[in-house]
């Protein structure tokens, strides 16, 4: 069994701070369709559309009947390990820090034998789950996990390496306020964050729900306003340091196509929900890629909540939809910019929330603040990069993968 995840230690200052080293960032252009699986919690593998066989490792043609018409598709993910090895000298720096780490070989149920990394928990002989994982380069591996889990299974060293659990982390919310908030505060602290700030844009403004929070145990309320940089910079120049998960619910939406709308409208939802978002990332990002490596309580994740009308044109919700577009991008971008230090860029998108009077209008179903929480919390623990949450963004997630121009027309009612 794996054993529990201690407190980190109080750091000690003479000692010397690992540097952020990433893994072999090398792959194939097919190889990189593992990242993609991997990054949206899917177990897939290339399929042949002529012969069905299942391929590893990723390939241009078949190794079967050398058809080229290879497609990624979710496949089977129990396995049986053959062997086993543990790696105790490594050249590349990033293993090197680790060491030892346990290798092996495991067929497929479907067919293939993979090479993968392997769980604490699991031996040469034993009956396995493969699950495909984003390392801290961002590149898709394989991983060997028991059938079963446990309580602390996701405590191994290895399989921590590729996650972002919250567990002995420090979070901030970036606004109390947002609908979603107490949930999730409620979900990080059950998955055992040590600590969760909280941003309160308008301090001196009261609200209800302030009360939750005051009373909640190792929660912290300060002032954050996405919209203005001495606020953040105060900020991160206070807590700068502690923040291992960043998560953006800054937002503001107004309904309105682009002729009914007037322009200030949409200038303060793109100053909250997209300037708001740089402004978040110039000021706590930095710090957080410095401390990716930083032992168990590591920088490790920034988070962006998205309505899933950033993927699709909303007439009902312009403005509002070309701000989430607009920030998608963005979060695309600071991906890249993350990749080298390895701090993960999560997006979640999400439908209608309940709670939210500026969607009060539309018709169910809607996604409870509870649910996104879970699949928040979920998809740190997963190490994922795209979530999606409740049945309207998984819909439109799926279909805008399947066929965005078609999306398009179905939204918009044919007119483009």
């Amino acid at each position: 069994m794996s054993n529990t995840l201690p407190f980190p230690p109080k750091k000690d200052p003479q000692k010397r701070t690992r540097v952020p080293v990433l893994p072999p960032l090398a792959r194939s252009r097919a190889s990189l369709g593992l990242g993609v699986m991997a990054a949206q919690g899917r177990f897939g593998l290339q399929v042949c559309a002529s012969c069905a066989a299942v391929q590893y490792p990723p390939r241009d043609a078949c190794c079967k009947c050398l058809s080229d018409d290879l497609h990624w598709r979710d496949v089977d993910p129990r396995a049986t390990m053959l062997a086993e090895t543990t790696i105790r000298v490594s050249p590349e720096p990033y293993f090197r820090e680790r060491m030892p780490w346990r290798m092996g070989s495991a067929k497929l149920d479907v067919g293939p034998v993979v090479n993968c990394h392997m769980h604490g928990d699991v031996g040469r002989g034993d009956a396995v789950r493969i699950a495909l994982k984003l390392d801290r380069a961002g590149q898709g591996v394989l991983i060997a996990l028991p059938l079963e889990g446990s309580d602390t299974m996701q405590d191994d060293p290895i399989l921590r390496a590729m996650s972002c659990d919250p567990k002995r982390r420090r979070i901030l919310i970036s606004d109390a306020r947002a609908p979603m908030a107490l949930a999730l505060t409620e979900a990080l602290l059950a998955a055992g964050a040590s600590h969760v700030f909280l941003g309160e844009p308008e301090a001196w403004r009261s609200w209800p729900a302030r009360r939750a929070f005051e009373g909640m145990e190792n929660v912290s309320l300060l002032p954050l306003d996405v919209t203005d940089v001495s606020s953040i910079d105060k900020l991160s120049a206070e807590i700068g340091g502690k923040v291992d998960i960043l998560i953006n619910t800054a937002n503001h939406a107004r309904p309105g196509g682009v002729m009914a709308n007037d322009t200030s409208f949409a200038r303060e939802t793109f100053e909250v929900n997209t300037l708001g978002l740089m402004r978040l990332a110039q000021g706590f990002g930095p710090g957080m890629s410095a401390r990716v490596q930083d032992g168990i309580n590591s920088a490790v994740a920034f988070v962006n909540i998205l309505s899933v009308q950033a993927l699709m044109p909303d007439p009902s919700y312009s403005a509002f939809g070309a701000s989430q577009a607009a920030a998608r991008s963005i979060s695309q971008s600071l991906r890249s910019e993350f990749r080298a230090s390895g701090l993960r860029m999560m997006n979640v998108y999400v439908g209608p929330i309940e709670g939210d009077e500026w969607f009060q209008p539309l018709p169910p179903p809607k996604v409870s603040p509870k649910a996104i929480a879970r699949s928040l919390v979920q998809g740190l623990v997963d190490g994922l990069e795209e979530v999606t949450c409740g049945d309207i963004a998984r819909d439109v997630y799926a279909r805008w993968q399947e066929n965005a121009a078609l999306l398009e027309r179905e939204v918009t009612g044919g007119r483009s």
